[in-house]
């Protein structure tokens, strides 16, 4: 295993366990979850990872209810980890939040696969300049950075899917190798190892030529004619094929005895010493033992979790980073988080460093009758032996008299749930022998001196570990997954698993399972966390009380909308404020922590504290409010979307048909920015539209307001990354249009669903969703929708290779276009149909199309429509043999795709470009674009462009004359293509056909 430990700062590793290191010592990266989250930001390379991505990578179609929750959860403990000193006020350095995303900011020479790729084309560069042996020592150093199979301990569909892609990366790199050592005339020192190789890669036709010539390099002739037969009878036996044509001629000049396949003479080798440092350590100081108060609160038996937290506080207590000031610590967070019982818990870890004693005080803070400071240091100095009768009067000489008698002491002072830094300043000893521990609600910025520390809630597996300590592990350890249902229900808040798990033990008979639909209803669930005299909304309420009339009625209204987060500007829509209004009174509850604040601008609840808040609003606000704060977030939202698609797609005139609620939305300064926000507000959109479509009383207006809100999301649809919202959110509202009788918006949202499918390669429902969205927008009058519905029955029908009935459809879509004066409708169809020109052999009439669409959308301005029509040219032109102005299109569209994150188009324009090269001969081209569009579609998860991609490569790959690896990939292509239905898939199995036949 690579001595990772060895090198000084952060160090990561996915090629065998996914670890990290800080100076050589190891990190706890917590559960498997997490540890997949940390390999996926590692593996993206520093571009940002989106959260649908993550949830969608980590737990795939088995996300629980809450996975967004948990992954920022997650994601906020992987901060802590790799950045232990940071203060919660500063933004982080590695981990950083990109938009609504993730990216870790990474030097790759400190991340073992970037070392390992670094290494792999250095040794390509060194075997193209004739140093074979260079290449194979670097080889041979990469290989030794893998430590097992890759990404073990992350778990998900990303982790396993990656993971087939590094163990292929590897064996790519071993199988170079094993080349390069048979031409350094190596092989009967590799024989073993290519044995070895061999037997776990059966298929792998690569390998088994290479132990062929090695055998027979060692004069083992039978052997390595015996290794052909068993590789021909595994290939028959298993996929049906022949052995590909470089296993079938080496095989045969085995049988010639080619003199051609004689050994090369072995390398000088060189070895290069390892240096190796010792460290010093440095011996503690004396501890120094003296009287002392001792007045903390008994800490909790069962504590659980916390760890990295606790050593942190541990180190703040000790004074390391204090400089020479008192040591003290700010902890806030939400009630029922956990800080006193944390602070308890720490302080009596301290103990040893405070030899002189501990002093506490419950300062009642956000009780009826908060503890004054002068009582509080009546109750230490009477601690601290002095008589009642000479203690001062006041509050400046109690606090003097208090720091004088700690001066030459080492104590530890705790001040629990404290209101402000007005009541605590005061009570602060002044030596820096001493230290602090203050818990409070608010976060008290403006004490001086203090490090904060923002107490989240637990990670899912610390809260599972507080369940079955309280409740029992034997019976947590028997329903695990019900019990992490429970835990996650409790939104990982400690007092409510602490609640739940109280009821759990005081009832022998229920089961994990039997609390699951209990807490399943959010109306009831916090009823159900409330046990003896705890209560979860009893210590809300506390929190509540301390509110003024503004901030009550914002902590009420904003916990109406169904996202999980909500912008300052759609914050002021739903409170009717203007944006630095809004912000003023949301960042008071921040400060309060009945609020989050995990981005600038952005905000959010927690889970539990948001079903509180909505039944205060249910109690204190009059039901006409409450729809009318979501009618503005609708209208804000419709109305910021729309702008957006105007940009987007320059010259539609979609935008123009949208509802109007009559409230302003967003402007923007250009199509990237307007399609960066859709992007960013995505999930919360998506939470309207499902408000919208479960609401009993949505009018009709509202149910159109929605599907034009979908419909001003289409652009979204180009990046690839929304697939799941948008079928789920779309499918919910059409039945609701359906069952309300708004066939405006049943027609919208037909057509918009149409098109998820149809991205999806569901070609056969897409179609059936286009037909009747094309009936009800005949019905309806919606011709704009209509036309983009004609379009997309005709894209379909060419897809299917019904090339006759599509430019049918692509005729009426003009005609629809050409009626209601739009252009770019016309443009498009133009473009699309040049596709089906050429199927029916008509190339002229192709380019004309094509070209034809270029100067519509050039004389308009659209850039949108520039790159499409670029794109359906450069196709038309690669088609017929025009391969430089070709490639001259493709490369501009390109650009355009990429700086407008549009990565289905960016997949498709690889792809063309592979193909492009292929037909030119340039194969080493064409394979780096195959393999960006292979990346690409794996990313969004795009099945049909992954097989069209793997197509390419194949080609690519046999033309550069690696024969095995490019059959590897038409396989899968293969394979991909069959189980989508394409017909694509009988052109592949033709070409596998022809390349064992020749």
């Amino acid at each position: 295993m690579p001595d990772h430990a060895a090198a000084d700062g952060l160090r990561f590793a996915v090629l065998g366990p996914v670890l990290a290191w800080c100076d050589g010592v190891e990190l706890d990266l917590g559960t498997p979850l997490q540890r997949s989250i940390l390999a996926m930001l590692l593996l993206r390379e520093g571009h940002a990872v989106t959260p649908d991505e993550m949830i969608d990578g980590v737990w795939g179609e088995d996300a629980p209810p809450r996975a967004l929750g948990a992954l920022r959860t997650y994601v906020s403990r992987l901060r802590t980890v790799l950045e232990p000193d940071r203060s919660p006020r500063t933004p982080p350095r590695l981990l950083t939040s990109v938009g609504r995303g993730y990216a870790l900011r990474l030097d790759p020479a400190r991340f073992d696969l970037a070392v390992f790729e670094r290494e792999c084309a250095a040794a390509e560069s060194d075997r193209r300049t004739g140093r074979a042996g260079e290449a194979a020592r670097r080889l041979r150093g990469a290989l030794r950075l893998w430590s097992g199979e890759p990404l073990a301990g992350a778990v998900g569909p990303y982790a396993e899917h990656q993971r087939d892609r590094l163990a292929e990366r590897r064996m790519s790199a071993v199988e170079t190798l094993m080349e390069l050592d048979l031409e350094l005339g190596r092989h009967a020192e590799i024989v073993s190892e290519l044995v070895a190789l061999a037997a776990e890669h059966p298929l792998r036709e690569r390998l088994r030529a290479q132990l062929m010539l090695a055998y027979y390099r060692c004069g083992r002739q039978a052997e390595a004619l015996s290794v052909f037969t068993d590789t021909r009878q595994a290939l028959v036996e298993e996929l049906g094929i022949e052995p590909g044509a470089e296993l079938a001629d080496l095989h045969r000049r085995i049988l010639a005895a080619d003199p051609s396949l004689a050994p090369a003479p072995p390398p000088v080798r060189l070895s290069h010493p390892d240096v190796h440092d010792d460290a010093a350590t440095a011996e503690p100081g004396p501890a120094i033992e003296m009287p002392r108060p001792a007045q903390l609160p008994a800490a909790v038996s069962d504590f659980t979790g916390r760890t990295g937290l606790v050593r942190r506080l541990l180190a703040l207590l000790r004074g390391e980073g204090a400089g020479e000031g008192v040591p003290v610590a700010a902890m806030s967070g939400i009630g029922g988080v956990g800080k006193t019982t944390l602070a308890v818990h720490v302080a009596h870890l301290a103990e040893d460093l405070f030899p002189d004693g501990q002093l506490y005080a419950d300062l009642r803070g956000y009780g009826a009758e908060p503890t004054a400071p002068e009582t509080a240091l009546v109750a230490f100095l009477r601690a601290l032996g002095i008589p009642m009768d000479v203690i001062p009067d006041g509050l400046a000489e109690r606090s003097a008299l208090f720091r004088s008698l700690l001066a030459d002491r080492r104590m530890l002072v705790l001040l629990d749930n404290a209101r402000d830094a007005e009541q605590v300043e005061h009570l602060l000893p002044g030596s820096a022998g001493c230290a602090a521990i203050i818990t409070s609600r608010g976060k008290l910025a403006d004490l001086p001196a203090a490090r904060l520390v923002d107490l989240d809630v637990m990670e899912p597996e610390e809260a599972l570990s507080l369940l079955a300590a309280v409740a029992g592990p034997e019976r947590v350890a028997a329903e695990r997954a019900a019990a992490m249902d429970v835990v996650a229900a409790c939104g990982f808040l400690p007092l409510a698993v602490r609640i739940v798990a109280a009821r759990l033990a005081s009832r022998p008979s229920w089961t994990v399972a039997s609390l699951v639909p209990r807490l399943a209803d959010e109306r009831r669930r916090l009823d159900e966390m409330k046990i003896g005299n705890l209560a979860v909304s009893a210590t809300f309420a506390l929190g509540y009380g301390q509110l003024d009339a503004r901030q009550a009625r914002a902590f009420r209204l904003l916990s109406l909308p169904a996202g999980s987060g909500i912008s300052v500007f759609a914050a002021a829509a739903v409170l009717d404020l203007t944006p630095a209004e809004a912000e003023d009174v949301i960042e008071s509850l921040v400060d309060a922590s009945l609020m989050e604040a995990p981005a600038p601008g952005r905000y959010r609840f927690h889970d539990l504290l948001k079903l509180f808040a909505r039944r205060q609003a249910e109690d204190g606000e009059e039901p006409v409010a409450r729809a009318l704060a979501l009618r503005r977030l609708l209208g804000f939202y419709l109305a910021s979307a729309g702008a957006a698609h105007r940009l987007a797609y320059e010259g539609s005139a979609i935008a123009d048909t949208l509802t109007d609620l009559g409230v302003r939305g967003h402007s923007f300064s250009s199509a990237d920015a307007a399609v960066a926000w859709l992007s960013a507000e995505a999930e919360d959109m998506f939470g309207a539209v499902a408000q919208v479509a479960v609401a009993q009383d949505a009018s009709g207006e509202d149910l159109l307001a929605a599907a034009d809100l979908l419909l001003a999301m289409e652009p979204l649809l180009e990046s690839g990354t929304n697939q799941r919202d948008f079928e789920q959110r779309t499918s919910a509202l059409l039945t609701a249009t359906r069952r309300a009788g708004e066939r405006r918006g049943e027609m919208r949202c037909g057509y918009v669903l149409g098109r998820v499918l149809f991205g999806a390669n569901r070609l056969a429902e897409a179609e059936a969703h286009f037909l009747t969205a094309r009936t009800l927008g005949e019905e309806t009058g919606d011709h704009i929708v209509l036309g983009e519905t004609c379009n997309a029955l005709a894209v379909v029908a060419g897809r299917r290779r019904r090339h006759t009935e599509a430019l049918e459809w692509f005729d009426r879509a003009t005609a629809v276009h050409r009626e209601t004066g739009n252009p770019a409708g016309e443009a498009l169809a133009s473009c699309y149909s040049a596709r089906d020109h050429l199927g029916l052999g008509r190339p002229d009439d192709a380019i004309a199309a094509a070209e034809r669409g270029l100067a519509v959308f050039s004389e308009i301005g659209s850039g949108a429509g520039m790159a499409r029509a670029r794109y359906h040219l450069g196709n038309v032109l690669s088609h017929v043999g025009r391969l430089n102005e070709a490639v001259v299109h493709h490369a501009e569209c390109l650009a355009f795709f990429r700086a407008s994150n549009q990565r289905v188009w960016e997949q498709r324009v690889c792809y063309r470009l592979a193909a492009t090269f292929i037909a030119a001969g340039r194969f080493a081209e064409a394979a780096r674009h195959a393999e960006q569009a292979l990346t690409v579609s794996r990313e969004i998860t795009h099945p049909y462009g992954e097989a069209q991609s793997l197509a390419a490569l194949g080609k690519a790959l046999g033309g550069l004359g690696e024969t095995g690896r490019g059959r590897d990939a038409l396989v899968k292509s293969l394979d991909i293509f069959t189980r989508l239905g394409s017909p694509e898939a009988d052109d592949i199995r033709a070409l596998l056909r022809e390349q064992v036949e020749t």
